[in-house]
């Protein structure tokens, strides 16, 4: 299965009211395994960018002046995205934006079942417990050490350690499946037998305990279960 980490930053938080996507990050993993492909662009939001947003991610109104905008890139990023599923950590937020400057560009919108929330995830299995990006990676002992400000590579980056934790922390099915994208999210490889001794170790126990514990064996009757299993 094909997935792609992503995260966006914005000039603030409705599209409705005029804000804009500065900046997408993407991570590629297939079968839950980092492939070194990556998305990374900066957008012009062709506005002002308010104070708090820049606070947020660090993105100022002139660094952004002279990088494209959305219509000017959206083919590639569509083309990058593909049919991939969408792991995002508040899901609906990044979502709402990026249907929003699609349909801007009388493009159709992504489906909402493409999207996979992190979030949710996280709350529901630590229920009552802090579900923000920078505390599951206290949780799980993750680096953020590098996130002094919002970036969308950075944070999908940090979100791919996080989301395999979610899943268990478990090592994924490697190359085991000669159709990729037909793996179901969360296989893991399975466990090797142990191997088998060539000679059987001698017993430990002493004549009087073998004795002993024939002697408990007996005074529970037939029925009991050591019996049964020839012991």
């Amino acid at each position: 299965m094909r997935e792609l980490v992503l995260d966006t930053e914005t000039t603030g938080f409705e599209p409705a009211e005029g804000h804009r996507i500065v900046e997408i990050g993407a991570v590629e993993l297939v079968n839950l395994m980092p492939t070194g492909r990556t998305y990374h662009q900066y957008i012009n939001p062709e506005r002002d960018m308010p104070q708090g947003a820049f606070e947020v991610h660090g993105l100022s109104e002139e660094f952004l002046r002279d990088k494209p905008v959305f219509s000017e890139i959206v083919d590639a990023f569509l083309e990058f995205l593909g049919a991939a599923r969408l792991v995002i950590h508040n899901a609906s937020f990044d979502m709402k934006f990026i249907n929003a400057e699609l349909e801007w560009v009388s493009r159709p919108h992504l489906p909402p079942e493409q999207a996979f929330d992190t979030l949710a995830l996280a709350r529901q299995k630590f229920p009552g417990s802090p579900a923000s990006l920078d505390a599951l990676c206290r949780r799980f002992g993750i680096d953020n050490s590098a996130r002094t400000k919002h970036g969308a590579l950075l944070d999908s980056e940090i979100l791919a350690e996080v989301y395999l934790e979610l899943l268990g922390g478990q090592q994924p099915d490697f190359a085991l499946s000669s159709e990729p994208d037909r793996a179901s999210v969360g296989s893991f490889a399975p466990r090797r037998p142990l191997p088998k001794r060539g000679k059987q170790l001698p017993t430990r126990l002493t004549e009087a305990e073998s004795a002993a514990h024939r002697a408990f064996v007996a005074a529970m009757g037939d029925s009991a279960i050591w019996r049964k299993a020839g012991l």
